[in-house]
């Protein structure tokens, strides 16, 4: 691949990745297929039925231990503390950007643990976009699924708030913390 060109897609990629700050649900859009009936299994193999969520709102977040975003699960766990009784965080480790999250689920664990002291739920590892996508990623990035929304995770720590009523109301590009108005103003 010629240099230049390589470059010029490079510098596309990380414009898009961090000009990119949040994009909220449109008035009229409405889920048509329900939040409520998805699940994924935790990083200890149980199984999470989306449906205990409901009353509550969701922050879904694609996480990785060796990214320069990693520091977040600091602010997430913060968040989760903070916002307990009507916010659940729940993070999906995930390998698709640039090899972030080499680890088994143990080594993710005992990372988010040792490191941050995770309390929020985290997700078995799974895949965030392409063909083998995550049920609850290929709602999260399908607006015939959501309701509006078609934007996949374009780096890791990419941020999808769920209300209280399981529609997708907000997506967060990577750069936006989880304590930035942005997000808390939609809890």
């Amino acid at each position: 691949m010629n240099v230049k060109i390589y470059i010029m897609a490079l510098t596309s990629l990380l414009f898009s990745v961090f000009s990119c700050s949040a994009k909220t649900k449109p008035e009229q859009a409405q889920s048509k297929v329900s939040f409520y009936e998805l699940s994924a299994v935790s990083l200890f193999g149980d199984e999470i039925d989306f449906s205990i969520f409901k009353g509550k709102n969701v922050l879904i977040v694609n996480t990785a231990s060796k990214c320069g975003f990693t520091p977040q699960y600091a602010e997430l766990e913060e968040l989760s503390k903070k916002y307990k009784n009507n916010l659940v965080v729940i993070g999906f480790p995930a390998n698709n950007f640039m090899n972030q999250e080499p680890g088994s689920n143990e080594d993710i664990a005992s990372f988010c643990e040792v490191n941050y002291g995770v309390t929020f739920l985290m997700t078995e590892k799974v895949s965030v976009k392409g063909n083998d996508m995550h049920p609850v990623y290929q709602w999260l990035s399908d607006k015939e699924k959501n309701g509006w929304n078609n934007q996949e995770p374009k780096w890791n720590f990419h941020k999808y708030l769920i209300d209280e009523n399981g529609e997708l109301v907000g997506v967060f590009a990577s750069k936006v913390k989880p304590l930035d108005e942005q997000i808390t103003s939609l809890l």
